[in-house]
């Protein structure tokens, strides 16, 4: 069962050391590339994934942290020289920019417009290298989904639990989380953007459940708990990966046109399906609802996508 535990906090960014220009991390995109080249599992290329990401995050952050500390040298030493008179546009009485004070300016002005168009230049070779191994990293994954695809299925055991005469709560059997990582792509096109997405019911806030969506791929921290066509639409929105959390999303055809939006919602050993009714989810189906998401299933699995075992309880 879910158990609403804190978000994990990111590990602490590496130390700098104040006395050499930040550079990025020690072994920057190339430790994590070489992860992934090294093992050609799914969990691999995820936690190369990350390593970039965090790298990538930790890069932006020191280069931001050097520029503004170039920028507050120059406001300090300008305002030093006010201070000391030595500027032409001061109204404080005093000397006045001549000879070594003069030189003394222009020579330190020059020092520091050098040492940020250096930084500069360090910073977008970095960035150029972290998103040219990000982009590596990406079409790595959806390569390896698709091959894992081809010759393995993930295999599915659905549970029927009757709810009276006419309702019924439908239950799907724990996955692994490789298969997890499959399925998603196999009823979305779709990568998730997490190796544990499936089994990750933290939550930032311990009043609200686990929010469904994750706050990066263009979703904002403050956009991660839409309502059910809401979510529908980031999932439309996406491209070849899509940041959800704690379940897998399909559509299931009408017979007569449209299709309803599903969810395979994890909650401990089994997913259990629930259907977009409004702007929510409700997981006590009609029988007809119940009947016409156990047909699709058995579709997939007539087309060798899946495998399918059906119980009823």
């Amino acid at each position: 069962m879910r158990h609403d535990t804190p978000v994990d906090e990111l590990p602490a960014l590496p130390a700098r050391n104040t006395d050499t220009p930040w550079t990025g991390l020690a072994s920057g995109p190339d430790g994590a590339l070489g992860q992934l080249r090294a093992l050609e599992t799914l969990e691999s290329a995820y936690e190369a994934w990350e390593e970039l990401k965090r790298g990538h995050a930790a890069s932006v952050i020191q280069f931001r942290e050097e520029q503004a500390r170039l920028t507050q040298q120059g406001s300090f030493l300008l305002g030093a020289v006010r201070a000391a008179g030595m500027d032409s546009s001061s109204t404080t009485p005093g000397l006045q920019p001549q000879g070594a004070a003069s030189d003394f300016l222009r020579d330190a002005e020059a020092k520091l417009a050098k040492a940020r168009d250096a930084v500069s230049q360090r910073e977008a070779e970095s960035e150029a290298r972290y998103q040219a191994a990000l982009t590596e990293v990406r079409t790595t994954l959806l390569d390896r989904v698709q091959r894992y695809l081809q010759r393995s299925r993930p295999h599915l055991t659905l549970l029927l639990r009757r709810v009276g005469a006419e309702r019924s709560i439908l239950h799907v059997a724990r996955v692994q989380p490789d298969e997890a990582v499959l399925l998603c792509y196999l009823l979305t096109q779709r990568v998730p953007s997490r190796y544990g997405f499936l089994f990750d019911d933290s939550t930032e806030d311990l009043s609200l459940p686990p929010a469904p969506l994750y706050a990066e791929e263009s979703v904002a921290s403050d956009a991660i708990r839409p309502d059910a066509p809401g979510l529908l639409r980031v999932i439309d929105a996406s491209t070849d990966v899509v940041p959800l959390k704690g379940f897998i999303p399909l559509r299931v055809p009408r017979p007569g046109g449209g299709e309803d939006f599903f969810r395979l919602l994890q909650r401990g050993a089994v997913m259990e399906v629930e259907i977009a009714d409004g702007p929510a989810f409700r997981s006590i189906l009609s029988r007809e609802e119940s009947e016409r998401f156990a047909g699709h299933l058995l579709r997939l699995k007539l087309e060798e996508r899946i495998g399918l075992d059906i119980e009823a309880g």
